[in-house]
């Protein structure tokens, strides 16, 4: 409905409410020793699924902080790949695969980012490099996720 409101072709090939595939190479998910229960785990899985907004990631991980004490590793990388899947959607990025040696980040069919913005990116870094028609590969080692999160956070907002 929203391409025809906009005067646009749908692409009836696609799913309906994609979200992107994040894998940072790190595990993503709350320990049983962080939260016991596999109800309540379940539970909070869902909440954070159901979020929509960064806003909303940040009250969800005061509440993980206020009801289990400091956050795991793989909590946090967790909450940063649902941060990273709302950033991506904005862009139309259906993937992205982050390791320690080079990233690779998918397009859909017809992004939400300029192409311009794309063209300029890849001619001032010459480590972004054209993979195909939707796809661009960083080949820049960043050993650190954090890092690697932090770059990807900086590398949408020049593509916004």
């Amino acid at each position: 409905m929203r391409c025809l409101k906009n005067g646009e072709e749908p692409d009836l090939t696609s799913p309906l409410n994609a979200v992107a595939e994040i894998n940072l190479h790190a595990p993503a998910l709350l320990p049983d020793d962080y939260c016991g229960d596999v109800h309540e785990r379940l539970s909070l899985y869902k909440k954070l699924a159901n979020c929509t907004s960064l806003d909303a990631i940040a009250a969800l991980s005061e509440e993980l902080i206020d009801r289990f004490g400091k956050l795991p590793d793989a909590a946090k990388t967790l909450l940063e790949t649902h941060r990273l899947r709302l950033l991506a959607d904005q862009l139309g990025v259906i993937k992205i695969d982050s390791s320690a040696e080079a990233t690779v980040i998918v397009f859909q069919a017809r992004p939400k980012v300029d192409p311009g913005k794309i063209i300029t990116l890849i001619q001032q870094e010459k480590d972004i490099k054209l993979a195909g028609p939707e796809r661009l590969r960083i080949n820049r080692p960043i050993a650190n996720q954090a890092e690697r999160v932090q770059f990807l956070k900086n590398l949408f907002k020049t593509l916004r």
